[in-house]
């Protein structure tokens, strides 16, 4: 009975908010419930978040014998994952190459790409980005009209058509399944 009261209450404030009948904070979910909530949503992000980590951590580099996390171009801060709906998750990956001017990056977010699409367990859209500021790539106008730049490799590495043409080639195709493939 109590969480019917909290939610018909959050539910008339929150519609008297926007007429400034009510405080932009009255808007909220009732105290407990909200709480409640949104400790065990956040709990379950990060679990999501640690299981994508424990996936990609262990990724070789493709031109040195240790993983991406010895080298830290993945950390566990590189890795968010929110909630779409009932089943599908979004996981955002911002990675960091080693050095700004790194001619691998599309391979590593290639790798991480290929990785995660076969291993991990529950149903995702991802996403996957070099770090800000981190690489020196050329940049290419994105959106219509929009003044925002987006990295050229962050547009391959998310454009389903370059990554599937990429795994296409045999050469390419090798590197990738020597990078992901687990230690002993």
């Amino acid at each position: 009975m109590e969480w019917v009261l909290g939610l018909l209450s959050w539910t008339l404030n929150r519609a008297r908010w926007p007429l400034g009948l009510s405080e932009q904070g009255a808007a909220r979910w009732p105290l407990g419930l909200s709480e409640q909530g949104a400790a065990r949503r956040h709990r379950i992000m990060e679990e999501k978040a640690l299981e994508v980590y424990d996936l990609i951590r262990t990724i070789r580099d493709p031109e040195k014998p240790n993983t991406l996390e010895e080298l830290e171009v993945v950390t566990e801060s590189c890795v968010k994952v929110q909630k779409i709906n009932e089943e599908d998750y979004l996981v955002i990956i911002r990675f960091t190459p080693t050095v700004p001017h790194c001619s691998l990056a599309t391979l590593i977010g290639l790798c991480l790409r290929v990785k995660l699409q076969r291993c991990l367990p529950f149903k995702h859209k991802l996403e996957i980005y070099i770090s800000e500021g981190t690489h020196s790539t050329e940049e290419d106008k994105a959106g219509f009209g929009k003044c925002k730049r987006v990295p050229i490799v962050n547009k391959q590495i998310n454009d389903k058509e370059r990554v599937a043409a990429a795994m296409e080639n045999p050469n390419l195709r090798e590197i990738v399944e020597q990078c992901v493939l687990e230690p002993d």
